[in-house]
C-alpha cells in the first residue's frame, strides 16, 4: 500500500517549484491561481526570494503547501491508499485527498500562517531539537520544569524530539536534558513556540476559519497529527486539525501506525527530503521515494 507524506515548515529553500512551474502546464496553472488567491505573487517570493523571505512564517507555510499539493494533483501516479502531513503537511494531505479544495486548502495554509505569526508576536517562544533520548524520558523532564513553560512539541523519529516553549523554560530543559545524556539540544531558528500553549490566540484564529469551510470526505484514510490515527470523518478532521496547534505532532506515531495497517511504500511530496529521513529512521523496512521537484 502506498503512504503519501507532505513535509511542513522547515522544508523549504529557495527556487522550490520553479522547474515544476517551467515543466508542468497544469501546474503552472495552479502556481498562477494561488497569486490570484492570495492577492500577492507568492510564486515569486519561491523562486526568487531571499532565505530570509522564506524563512517568514507567513510566506513559508503557504510556499510549502503550494508545492506539495500541486506536485501531487499534477502527478499521473498519484494514487494513496493512506495520506499524512507533518504540521503544515496535513493542510496539504487532506486537499490532496480532497477533504478540502485546493482555494480552501491555500487560504487555510495562508490564514494559519499569520496567525501563527502573531501568536509568536505576543510573548518571546522558541523551540529546540533533542537528540539521542527516549520519548519518556524528555516528557518527564520537560514536566519537571514547572517554572515554566516547556512541552514536547514534534516526535520526529526514534531519538529525535523537538521541544517548544518559553526562552527561559526551553534553557532550563536543555540542561536538564544534557545532564540527563542528550547527545544534542539544538536550537532551532523558529519564530515561537509552536505547537505548544503560546499558540493559543493562533488556535483560536485558526479554528473560525475551519468552522466554516466545508471539509468533505476524503479519498483514503489520513493519519493526522494529534492521534496518529486513520481519520474519515469530515467533523473529526476538523477538531483534529484545530488541536493541531497546540498539541504535539506524533509523527513516529503515525508512520508506524501507517506501517501497521499496510504501507509498505511511502512517497513524500514536497520541497526536500525531509521526511524520507524519518520515515527511513522510524522504518527501515520500508520503501522510501519522493515526487520532489527543485
Amino acid at each position: 500500500m502506498k503512504a503519501y507524506v507532505f513535509p511542513g515548515q522547515g522544508s523549504q529553500f529557495r527556487g522550490m517549484g520553479h522547474d515544476l512551474y517551467q515543466q508542468s502546464e497544469a501546474a503552472r496553472s495552479l502556481f498562477d491561481q494561488a497569486n490570484q488567491i492570495l492577492g500577492y505573487d507568492l510564486t515569486r517570493i519561491m523562486f526568487e526570494g531571499t532565505d530570509e523571505d522564506l524563512k517568514q512564517t507567513i510566506y513559508t507555510q503557504p510556499a510549502v503547501f503550494l508545492h506539495g499539493v500541486v506536485l501531487a494533483l499534477t502527478t499521473d501516479s498519484f494514487s494513496p491508499d493512506m495520506v499524512a502531513g507533518h504540521s503544515l503537511g496535513e493542510l496539504s494531505a487532506l486537499t490532496a485527498a480532497g477533504v478540502l479544495s485546493f482555494e480552501d486548502g491555500l487560504r487555510l495554509a495562508s490564514i494559519r500562517a499569520t496567525a501563527m505569526q502573531r501568536a509568536c508576536e505576543i510573548t518571546p517562544s522558541t523551540m529546540a531539537a533533542v537528540l539521542g533520548l527516549a520519548d519518556d524520558v524528555i516528557e518527564r523532564i520537560c514536566a519537571e520544569v514547572t517554572e515554566e513553560i516547556v512541552v514536547p512539541a514534534n516526535y520526529n523519529c526514534p531519538g529525535q524530539v523537538v521541544i517548544s516553549g518559553s526562552m527561559a523554560g526551553i534553557e532550563l530543559a536543555g540542561e536538564r536534558l544534557k545532564a540527563t545524556g542528550a547527545r544534542r539540544v539544538l536550537p532551532l531558528a523558529v519564530g515561537g513556540a509552536f505547537h505548544s500553549p503560546f499558540m493559543e490566540p493562533a488556535r483560536d484564529e485558526f479554528a473560525q476559519a475551519v468552522t466554516n469551510m466545508t471539509f468533505a470526505q476524503p479519498r483514503c484514510p489520513v493519519y493526522q497529527n494529534v492521534d496518529a490515527r486513520p481519520a474519515t470523518d469530515p467533523a473529526q478532521i476538523k477538531a483534529n486539525l484545530i488541536a493541531q496547534l497546540t498539541s504535539p505532532v506524533r509523527w513516529t506515531q503515525s508512520v508506524e501506525q501507517m506501517v501497521t495497517d499496510g504501507a509498505t511504500e511511502f512517497i513524500e511530496s514536497g520541497p526536500g527530503k525531509v521526511l524520507q529521513g524519518l520515515v527511513k529512521k522510524i522504518s527501515p523496512a520500508v520503501t522510501i521515494d519522493g515526487l520532489s521537484v527543485a
